[in-house]
Parts: C-alpha cells; structure tokens; sequence
C-alpha cells in the first residue's frame, strides 16, 4: 500500500489536492481514500491531508500511518510541526521552499540524511495561477520523483478534475503541473 501524507494550512489546497490525486488514480483500477485531520478549522490553521492508494479495497481509515511520501506545502511547517514522524527510513520528503536540500537540512536537523525533494510550489502557483495555492504544483513534483504516471497522462486526468473551472484556471494549473514537475530538485 502507497500512503501519502499532506503537511499545509487550511487554505492551500490539500484536501483538494489530495482529493484530486485520488480521483486520477481511481481511473486506472487501484482503490485509493483521500481524507483530512483539521485542528482548527479556519483558514490558516495547520491540517493534514491523506492518501492511501492499492490494488485491493483499502480498510484501513486510521489517520495514522507510516507515510511513503510526505508533501510539505507550506514552508513554515517544517519548522513548527514534526514532518518526519511515523517516516519510514524509505519516506520521499517533498518540500515547498525556497532553499536547497542541505540549507533546508541545516535549517531543520530532523530533516538531515532523509530523502528530500525542494521546489517552490508557492512561486510556481503565484506565477501560475495568480494565487498561493500550490497543491497542484505539488502533483507536478510529485509524478516526476514517484514516476506514478506518465506527466501527460496525469495532467490529461487532471484537466477532467478540474473541468468546471474556467478554461483559463485550468491552464494555469496544468503550466503550475508542468513546472514543478520540471524544477522539483
């Protein structure tokens, strides 16, 4: 079974982002949840979002879980909240930020010998989209280190998610998509 769990801020798009991971999977016949854990439920407050993906029916509906990728959206959280925990020695860290892997592991110790992935999905969604909202650029970054899915088969799936959105919004996310799938570091 393939977990993922989402590290962000009410407000940013996880629980749309993971929502909009697990309808694209759901399409190519595995059986994925895409669920939150709110604290406080205003915007701004820190929330995780999750995923659990597999060839058979998934029963498992626990918030727990030892993550295969951890996605970080927003920066500050690396910092304030416990990332790694419940992280298996294999957990792919993919994190929004300005800094290098090393200044980032300089920076958060905990984060230091882990895999750990930078791109700036915050940049990217405000160069996109007009917005900070960097759930989609995280997808992008995401297909490009797990290799789920070909970029654009995903962003073809992604472009049905997000069909009720203007033609010009949905253009700006698959753009968001393609360049964190090209800057993920």
């Amino acid at each position: 079974m393939l977990e993922i769990r989402w590290h962000s801020r009410a407000g940013q798009g996880a629980v749309t982002g993971a929502k909009g991971l697990a309808d694209v999977i759901s399409t190519t016949g595995k059986h994925v949840q895409a669920f939150a854990f709110y604290g406080s439920a205003k915007r701004g407050a820190a929330m995780t979002a999750y995923n659990r993906v597999d060839d058979k029916v998934v029963m498992n509906h626990e918030k727990y879980m030892e993550p295969d990728f951890v996605f970080v959206i927003d920066p500050a959280l690396v910092f304030t909240s416990d990332v790694t925990i419940n992280g298996k020695a294999t957990t792919k860290y993919i994190i929004t930020t300005h800094l290098t892997k090393e200044e980032l592991a300089k920076a958060q110790p905990k984060l230091d010998g882990k895999e750990v992935y930078t791109v700036d999905c915050i940049k990217i969604s405000r160069e996109t989209i007009g917005k900070p909202i960097p759930n989609t650029p995280m997808l992008g970054a995401f297909m490009k280190i797990s290799g789920m899915y070909d970029i654009e088969f995903f962003k073809e799936s992604m472009k049905r998610v997000l069909g009720k959105l203007p033609q010009k919004i949905i253009d700006a996310n698959m753009s968001a998509i393609q360049r964190a799938y090209d800057e993920v570091k």
